[in-house]
């Protein structure tokens, strides 16, 4: 076979001309730009809800005005009565009232307080979401430096603000701040609420279950669950008043229907029906241990409410963990 020198053979035709004007021109196709504005486009503006009018707030305004008038004009009248028949009287009136009204101001100083601390724990965690989801480590530590002057007072907290300390300088990451003040500041205050919420269970569980009638187990559950609210409130922002107290039921009675109503049924029906055999045996037993897994699981709710801190590393408490017990003591009452 006679070999044939090689050559080079041109696979692509030669690339077409752009004109002037951004199109592109071959024999016979041309190729046009097509004008998009990309740039132009704005992002939409996001709606900003405004608080409507509300009729409810003039009520209470109204009436909360005229309610103070009408009692200062009593006590003036009373006070007047009682200076015209006797000067005496109307002095003591006069120092009485003042003294009520000197205590009408610390309760509302009180009060005030209150409400101002449950905001600011409120806001931290909020804060503490958002730099999770996406936060820079100088906001991380800012954080952890408001929670540590919020527990600055707070003796079972001294060893975790210095272990704090010494590491806030050698971290580098949002999520590792935040990680580290949860486990040096919010475990001891943890393990607490969790052991109020197991104490209070196991006391409304065994009450309820031993009790005659059941008004007194319907007054026995709410005085135990106020009390319990209290006791986590004032294990992570402080005891609240009975004002706060209302607050804080009402915070924690929308977290238990917005998250954590199904979950709670649940839990309950896994409770009852996969280690009911007590209930079986007696209806009364059963009762009690309803009512305590149904008080732990508010506890629950007004220990996610009361946390300033979301749950970074540590696993959030379950109802086995706080109420677990519950089917022990119930498991020995059905071999007894």
């Amino acid at each position: 076979m006679t070999g044939k020198a090689p050559r080079a053979v041109r696979l692509d035709p030669q690339p077409p001309e752009a004109a002037g004007d951004g199109a592109i021109r071959d024999a016979n196709i041309a190729i046009l730009p097509e004008s998009e504005p990309f740039d132009a486009v704005e992002p939409a503006a996001v709606p900003v809800v405004r608080r409507r009018f509300s009729w409810g707030t003039v009520f209470v305004a109204g009436l909360s005005g005229f309610l103070t008038l009408a009692v200062g004009v009593w006590v003036e009248n009373t006070v007047t009565a009682l200076m015209m028949q006797n000067p005496a009287l109307g002095y003591a009136a006069l120092v009485c009232a003042g003294f009520a009204a000197l205590a009408l101001l610390v309760m509302l100083a009180r009060v005030l307080s209150d409400i101002l601390r449950e905001r600011k724990v409120e806001a931290l965690r909020l804060r503490a979401t958002a730099v999770l989801a996406g936060g820079s480590t100088d906001e991380a530590k800012t954080i952890a430096g408001e929670l540590k002057a919020l527990y600055a007072s707070r003796p079972e907290t001294a060893k975790g603000r210095a272990a704090l300390d010494e590491a806030l300088p050698q971290l580098f990451a949002a999520r590792d701040v935040l990680a580290i003040a949860e486990r040096s500041l919010m475990a001891p205050l943890d393990s607490a609420a969790q052991a109020q919420i197991a104490q209070a269970a196991r006391r409304v569980s065994l009450v309820t279950a031993v009790s005659p009638r059941a008004l007194v187990d319907i007054v026995f559950v709410l005085v135990a669950c106020a009390r319990l609210l209290r006791a986590i409130a004032g294990i992570y922002a402080g005891r609240p008043g009975a004002l706060g107290l209302l607050r804080l039921a009402r915070q924690v009675l929308g977290h238990l229907v917005v998250t954590g109503g199904i979950a709670a049924g649940d839990a309950v029906i896994q409770q009852v029906v996969g280690q009911g055999l007590a209930a079986r045996l007696s209806a009364k037993l059963g009762e009690g241990v309803l009512n305590g897994l149904l008080t732990a699981r508010i506890g629950l709710a007004a220990l996610a409410v009361c946390r300033p801190l979301p749950f970074v590393e540590a696993r959030p408490p379950s109802l086995s963990d706080v109420a677990g017990d519950l089917s022990g003591w119930r498991g020995a009452g059905s071999e007894s």
